[in-house]
């Protein structure tokens, strides 16, 4: 996805939470809205436990250091997918991609391309196999 319209998805959902009847007052979306919105931005559902953990896995086998948080680091994933999906076969681009959006303390500018790679290598088995 390119990042106008990543852009636009983000100002589309913050507009669907603002709407509604007067009778909701929580402001937020239902999880399927929410789920939707992801899909058509290119993301791929959120991972079972079982693949998330096989995924976290292959984080700290690639560096100890880039899982900070679980959580964080699925959506990091998630996120690069709609790229991955988008153009897949630049792997240059989704290799400098990764290594700017997979970043931890004293990794500020990333882990540098080769881990970047590897990184790649596990979101495409484990998050977004099929893109």
């Amino acid at each position: 996805m390119r990042p106008p319209a990543l852009i636009a998805s983000a100002v589309l959902l913050a507009a669907l939470a603002g709407c509604g009847s007067t009778d909701d007052t929580s402001g937020t979306l239902s999880p399927n809205a929410i789920a939707s919105i992801e899909a058509e931005s290119g993301f791929p559902p959120k991972p079972d436990s079982e693949t998330q953990a096989g995924f976290i896995t292959a984080l700290n086998s690639i560096d100890g250091e880039i899982v900070t948080r679980k959580e964080m680091a699925v959506d990091w994933a998630r996120s690069l997918c709609s790229v991955v999906k988008d153009r897949p076969n630049d792997q240059a681009q989704l290799v400098d991609l990764t290594n700017k959006r997979f970043r931890a303390p004293g990794h500020l500018d990333g882990f540098g391309k080769a881990k970047a790679a590897k990184i790649l290598a596990a979101v495409r088995k484990y998050i977004c196999p099929t893109y």
